[in-house]
């Protein structure tokens, strides 16, 4: 749901009263922003009006226009015209308030377009010129898009402090509303709720008592999830079903798209797979071209399974492409949202320690000069002191750039398994596939799929959980060469690319790795049974494209869980079969 809100965020906080549609070009302005969600296409009417007159509007009403005119984009999916207007206007206008709100909603564009280098690097202008802006409702809203932003890349403290800066800016029902639907947002994500579906209703209720809809479908859309988490499937179909109907008639897109894949899990989960796969299907049509969203990426993969497991393997493999694109492109913009924030925090601390240089530097200018008063003695002494400075920025500048290499090494690697994470190991998997190629060598694509995971979770708890995912790595590890590249894709799910090998070797150190993985139920340590399936694929059958070979190794993996689990089975036919 991270993002889901951040357009109807932007909303002033002002309620027209009915019949208050004025004469002045001004008013009419006055009353286009406010009613901006509550009646979009009343609001769209006055734009072009307005838009038709803008030669005749004084330059503080036209850069006013623009600003909504930037908003109407926003809101309808076009965000490079959105965004080129929101910066004319933050960058160009005379008002400081009006910059503020266009600022705001820049920050906004460039995070949905994908900029997060900008979008940090412009919210960071926007919080320096916050201190000058009286407005509340500019102020609101800037503080709105630095949660929203802080959330994204899962800076949840620093998002839970600007909403509760949020609840103190404004008193409003609406502002309270939002401000405390951004903090569900991110507590709910941290864990942090102590009660969540209190605490979720009591957020729903305050934002349909204040007539924020999108909002409290917002957080309608957490408790849903809260609800399937723990297998109360009926309780999450009602509360998606009863608001489907209101939610598409306001066209906001994305929340569409997010209800339609709750609403496809939910009826998967109860067995309904004609629902299941309508919903899916329904999610797809309502994500934004171009967009690579979590909802997009869970349609893609239910609609694959549903249709594998009802035989319509044309329709599945399709569905397998689209969903790895789009599982891959969501990835990378997860990374990229992630390492802009660490690039452009280090820049601004870069750019600190650079005014500090340059302050000693003059420091040392002075002192130059006063030593030529002094004694040697007192002068050696000075520069010493001025040298040990200097010396410690080069250490805290040299430490500095170690800090970006290890943020380079973390991008790389699962937090958990201290493995390749899913988009280094495609990387490198492609990499070691194309030089194969070259040579003419064969290799093999090992799937690993740990038999029960989530029975382990559910019954051990999640701390067990991860220590079996370790356990079974390290096991994994015993049988690893040099060459090999070994990641975890997702969840209790790794995958092996194995060069210069064989389909007869591929099968022998796949029973190799099971029967150490099989081994760890022997341990007292955490005395759980544990074993793991296989699905072998060779590029003498399945050629030296990757999605080629997941698509062969996942179809065998699921003919060895077919075959009751803890066995390999490699090949598209299945045969070299092993059984435990």
């Amino acid at each position: 749901m991270v993002g889901v809100l951040l357009l109807a965020g932007h909303a002033d906080f002002a309620r027209a009263r009915p019949g208050a549609g004025a004469v002045d070009r001004a008013a009419s302005l006055k009353l286009a922003d406010s009613i901006k969600t509550t009646d979009n296409a009343r609001f769209a009417r006055l734009l072009d009006e307005l838009d038709r007159e803008a030669s005749q509007l004084p330059d503080e009403q036209r850069w006013y226009l623009r600003y909504l005119q930037a908003w109407e984009a926003a809101w309808v999916g076009d965000y490079p015209r959105a965004t080129e207007l929101a910066i004319a206007v933050a960058d160009g206008a005379g008002d400081i308030t009006l910059r503020a709100r266009a600022g705001a909603t820049s920050v906004n564009m460039l995070g949905l377009g994908h900029r997060y280098a900008e979008a940090f690097t412009r919210l960071d202008r926007m919080l320096e010129l916050l201190p000058r802006v009286t407005d509340p409702l500019a102020r609101f809203q800037v503080e709105g898009e630095a949660q929203q932003l802080y959330t994204g890349v899962e800076q949840y403290d620093l998002a839970i402090a600007f909403a509760n800066r949020m609840k103190r800016e404004l008193a409003t029902p609406d502002a309270q509303c939002k401000a405390t639907v951004y903090a569900l947002n991110a507590e709910y994500h941290m864990g942090a709720l102590a009660s969540p579906e209190r605490d979720l209703l009591a957020g729903i209720k305050l934002c349909t008592d204040a007539g924020e809809t999108l909002f409290a479908d917002g957080a309608r859309g957490f408790l849903a999830d809260y609800y399937m988490d723990r297998g109360r499937i009926a309780d999450a179909i009602d509360l998606l079903e009863a608001n489907y109907a209101d939610l598409r008639r306001t066209g906001y897109r994305n929340l569409i798209s997010q209800f339609d894949a709750q609403l496809a899990r939910a009826y998967d989960l109860r067995g309904d797979s004609a629902s299941a796969r309508q919903h899916a299907l329904a999610a797809i049509r309502s994500s934004i071209s171009g967009e690579y969203t979590k909802p997009l990426i869970d349609a893609y993969r239910l609609l694959y399974r549903i249709d594998r497991e009802a035989g319509r393997y044309r329709g599945a493999l399709s569905f397998h492409e689209k969903y790895m694109a789009a599982d891959k492109a969501y990835l990378d913009d997860v990374s990229a949202r992630a390492l802009a924030y660490q690039m452009v925090r280090q820049k601004v601390q870069a750019k600190k320690t650079e005014v500090d240089a340059l302050a000693r530097k003059n420091q040392i200018l002075e002192l130059q000069q006063a030593l030529d008063r002094k004694a040697v003695e007192a002068s050696r002494l000075y520069i010493a002191v001025l040298a040990l400075g200097l010396l410690a920025i080069g250490l805290w500048l040299l430490r500095l750039k170690r800090s970006q290499l290890e943020f380079m090494r973390m991008a790389q690697c699962d937090s958990l398994t201290g493995i390749y994470n899913r988009k280094h190991f495609m990387s490198e998997a492609e990499y070691s596939l194309r030089y194969a190629q070259r040579s003419a060598r064969g290799a093999c694509l090992v799937l690993i799929d740990l038999d029960h995971f989530k029975l382990i979770n559910d019954t051990y708890g999640h701390a067990t959980g991860d220590q079996v995912l370790r356990r079974a790595v390290a096991a994994c590890q015993e049988h690893m060469r040099s060459t090999d590249v070994f990641g975890r894709l997702g969840g209790e799910e790794f995958g092996v690319l194995l060069p210069e090998c064989s389909m007869d070797s591929g099968i022998e150190r796949a029973e190799a790795i099971r029967r150490s993985v099989a081994m760890l139920s022997d341990q007292p340590d955490p005395g759980i049974p544990v074993s793991a399936s296989f699905g072998v694929a060779f590029t003498g059958e399945s050629g030296y494209d990757l999605r080629q070979l997941l698509v062969d190794a996942d179809q065998a993996l699921y003919r060895a869980k077919r075959a009751g689990r803890n066995c390999v089975v490699a090949g598209k036919q299945g045969e070299g079969v092993v059984v435990a």
